[in-house]
């Protein structure tokens, strides 16, 4: 006979923000029964009561009934906001972050997916970095038109986060396989911006993440060194005289307006008096949080590739998420910002390597 996992009962409660008394009252059972479940000291729950727990959480029934899930720690993540977020916050995020390598594992049973190639560069400041891993990856101090792209092709698993604006990117190891989480409510530059950010997190404090401004201003650094090189910015921007100036050349890196303001600065290309006043000049003009001239958001090729192959073999988004025993909102969410917002996928003239298995 089948016994409930109550460890899958509490990461769906988690995952959907309850707390046990709210869970109880949507479930319509009381909160002594759900108490003793929840304790392990009701081991064989009703049908019936399952069934209510499972509508109110939005998961199928056949989720709690199978093996435990390998949940993430906190101190396996780069949170960039973690002060600033809730606890019921924080747990979603892992929780999503869970949901992330379950959707993963599960692909990866069925195609070879792209290999991680990360070297690891702890031991490396983030401009040598940033450098070193261009260096690493043959791109030389070329712009890079699509980073999701070039770090899906380089075996890291980019997922939406769809925590709402209060949680930023993040990202983790698991199992030798790097993962990116990305809020696709900001700007597309400030979405490039945090993959790169995070990418300078699983380069540089690999396997053990630390809170703390310093490691947030390392990966930052990296960010704005591996996204504009300064060679390349030096070479195609010499000199600065305007705000307009940077608006209109802010395409070729794909950064806001503010990070090519602070690259510039850093590069010596302006003053510090002059980035002060360009500071002012994108505050009151409102492009910190609207960005002039925004670019087309960046999407999935990989997963794009991988929805396409399933539907050859009939598998909808419905069937994966019966396969996986998820709930369909679960298995879109992960998918929906960095595939666009569509469900018909076109084909790329260039897709990750994806061979079935």
């Amino acid at each position: 006979m089948a016994i409930l996992n109550i460890t899958r009962l509490a990461f769906a409660r988690k995952r959907r923000k309850l707390t046990k008394k709210q869970l109880a009252e949507i479930a319509g059972i009381s909160h002594v029964t759900l108490s003793r479940i929840d304790k392990g000291v009701t081991l064989d729950p009703s049908d019936e009561t399952v069934s209510s727990l499972a509508k109110a959480l939005g998961y199928p029934v056949s989720f709690f009934y199978l093996d435990d899930i390998d949940e993430l720690k906190e101190d396996q993540v780069s949170f960039r906001s973690l002060k600033a977020m809730t606890a019921r916050q924080t747990n979603a995020a892992l929780a999503s972050g869970v949901l992330g390598y379950i959707f993963n594992d599960w692909v990866s049973s069925k195609f070879n997916l792209p290999e991680p190639d990360l070297p690891d560069l702890r031991v490396e400041d983030p401009v040598s970095a940033a450098a070193a891993i261009r260096r690493h990856w043959g791109i030389g101090f070329r712009p890079i038109p699509n980073l999701i792209k070039l770090l899906e092709a380089k075996g890291v698993r980019i997922f939406t986060l769809a925590e709402g604006k209060n949680v930023d990117a993040f990202s983790f190891w698991r199992d030798e396989v790097p993962y990116i989480f990305l809020n696709t409510l900001k700007s597309a530059e400030r979405s490039r911006f945090d993959a790169a950010h995070e990418l300078g997190h699983l380069l540089l404090h690999a396997h053990g993440y630390h809170d703390g401004r310093e490691v947030e201003r390392e990966a930052d650094q990296f960010a704005s060194h591996f996204l504009v090189p300064r060679e390349d910015l030096i070479a195609n921007l010499p000199s600065i005289s305007s705000l307009a100036q940077l608006v209109a050349s802010k395409h070729r890196w794909g950064v806001s307006v503010a990070a090519l303001a602070r690259a510039s600065k850093d590069a010596d290309l302006i003053t510090d008096w002059h980035y002060r006043e360009l500071c002012k000049q994108i505050a009151t003009s409102g492009f910190r949080t609207n960005e002039p001239e925004s670019m087309p958001r960046e999407s999935s090729i990989l997963w794009r590739k991988v929805l396409e192959e399933l539907w050859k073999e009939r598998f909808t988004k419905e069937s994966i998420a019966a396969q996986l025993s998820l709930p369909l909102d679960e298995v879109d969410s992960l998918l929906r910002g960095v595939l666009g917002g569509r469900a018909t996928l076109e084909r790329e003239t260039s897709p990750p390597s994806l061979h079935v298995v």
